[in-house]
């Protein structure tokens, strides 16, 4: 199924997963648009939200590749962005 068909406001969606994929994903799974996968879906959400939002696209390949390639972008931007805000504050 297509994400653009299968979410109500994907765009909305959209955007709250690429800036605040924390807050995001956990609004989705109380609301039960989105179930957990494990321990390796919470150690992702804890530590590299980002990259597990782009392993969440995944399905959609077929149906929307560049909401994929946008996602994995996000997740790479974003993963090593907040990388490097840390270590700077970190080092201070």
């Amino acid at each position: 199924m297509d994400f653009m068909a299968q979410h109500a406001n994907p765009i909305l969606l959209l955007l709250g997963l690429a800036l605040f994929p924390r807050i995001t994903t956990a609004i989705m799974m109380l609301t039960g648009g989105l179930l957990s996968g494990g321990l390796l879906w919470w150690l992702g959400w804890v530590f590299a939200p980002h990259l597990l939002v782009a392993f969440l696209s995944l399905p959609y390949w077929h149906s929307n590749p560049a909401l994929v390639i946008v996602a994995w972008f996000f997740a790479l931007c974003g993963t090593g962005g907040e990388a490097e805000t840390a270590r700077r504050k970190f080092l201070r």
